[in-house]
């Protein structure tokens, strides 16, 4: 069976997706005040994230900073319940608008990566301390859904 990775296109086809979804939370007034005006490398590091993450080349943990590198940008955010679900909710529309799969268990497991890694982020936005931090502290490996057979 394919990588999540393979499914959704490869590097190509999630770069097209988190560039759109991108665009979309910047456009946002929910969502813009945490981006602000952007980064120029934000698509890429959120690419190569999700490649990882979805079994593709782990160029995120190994030239980009890795999950240290999303503690750090993540604390002090305050994000918000509201924002988390913002967050979700334009991820998903973005995979349509991308033209991702759309068969269920490929947009299941985009829906509990976004829903798992949102509240990690919102988690880790609130921590004052290392200790409040979410223990998860490596980029991880999703897969298909268990089969409800």
């Amino acid at each position: 069976m394919a990588s999540l990775f393979e499914h959704a296109g490869g590097y190509d086809g999630l770069h097209r997706f988190i560039d759109i979804f991108y665009g979309s939370v910047l456009s946002d007034p929910l969502l813009q005040p945490l981006f602000g005006a952007g980064r120029p490398d934000h698509v890429a590091h959120l690419t190569a994230f999700t490649a990882e993450t979805f079994g593709g080349p782990d160029t995120f943990s190994q030239d980009m900073g890795g999950f240290p590198l999303l503690i750090k940008v993540h604390r002090g955010l305050q994000i918000t319940e509201a924002q988390r679900q913002r967050f979700v909710e334009l991820y998903m529309a973005a995979a349509d608008r991308a033209e991702l799969p759309a068969d269920r268990p490929f947009r299941e497991a985009l829906l509990s990566h976004v829903e798992f890694g949102s509240q990690v982020a919102m988690q880790n936005s609130h921590a004052e301390t290392d200790d409040q931090l979410h223990p998860l502290r490596e980029v991880p490996h999703w897969d298909w859904p268990a089969s409800s057979e």
